[in-house]
């Protein structure tokens, strides 16, 4: 008698547990999705950030760099790079920046810290000219091309306060 009680003790307690556990078991293997809500798309601000963008770049386009009878500055940078800077005292929203080789136009840009910034959005190309130093910087790749560059006169002071 006793091993009748115990087997039905068993089969009960495998009924009661058993379809808690397929349930279980079943709730793992297929978890319950929430529907995916897509946001409708905004083609018009797309399409006009696009458009101002493409206009943004024939204003950009500033021309050919004349150097001739500009104020030529030289500059010495880290690690030997040469860079020489060309403007006219008439015209201070523009100068001519030669590097590489290459001679690109470059526009003021206004600055709140009163530094002197130079920007040709065309070719990612940012002079920066400060007292101390000066740098030129890639725009559109987020890094330095040119640090530590001195003219003659920021060479002088830099010399006089090491």
């Amino acid at each position: 008698m006793k091993k009748l009680f115990c087997a039905l003790l068993m089969l009960g307690m495998s009924a009661t547990v058993m379809p808690s556990m397929a349930q279980s078991a079943s709730a793992k293997e297929t978890p319950a999705k929430k529907p995916v809500v897509k946001k409708a798309a905004k083609p018009a601000v797309a399409a006009s950030a696009g458009a101002a963008l493409i206009a943004d770049e024939k204003e950009e386009d500033l021309g050919k760099a004349e150097i001739e009878g500009s104020i030529v500055t030289e500059y010495t940078c880290e690690f030997g790079v040469k860079i020489t800077t060309y403007h006219n005292e008439s015209d201070d929203q523009y100068i001519a920046l030669r590097w590489k080789n290459s001679v690109e136009r470059l526009r003021r840009i206004g600055t709140s810290t009163g530094a002197n910034r130079f920007e040709n959005r065309r070719y990612g190309i940012v002079w920066i000219n400060i007292p101390s130093k000066a740098m030129l910087l890639d725009s559109r790749k987020g890094q330095q091309l040119a640090n530590e560059c001195r003219n003659p006169e920021q060479q002088k002071a830099f010399a006089a306060k090491g």
